[in-house]
């Protein structure tokens, strides 16, 4: 059974649910890229480039996520 966390969530955590929820939706990262509610990413056959396209989005998640609101 997971422990409920009462404190608010780190950004850190907040980003890799984003990534998670992006990743899955567009199939970013996986070899059989195909298009995914009205998206299309270009399938990335080496492993390293699959790493590195998760790492940058992992970036501009966490940029997204710890940006002010205006």
């Amino acid at each position: 059974m997971a422990e409920a966390n009462n404190g608010p969530r780190r950004t850190e955590d907040i980003a890799l649910d984003l990534l998670k929820f992006i990743a899955a939706t567009t199939h970013v990262g996986t070899k059989a890229a195909g298009g995914g509610v009205g998206f299309g990413v270009a399938a990335s056959g080496k492993a390293e480039d699959q790493v590195t396209e998760l790492l940058g989005l992992y970036a501009r998640c966490r940029q997204a996520v710890e940006s002010p609101v205006k």
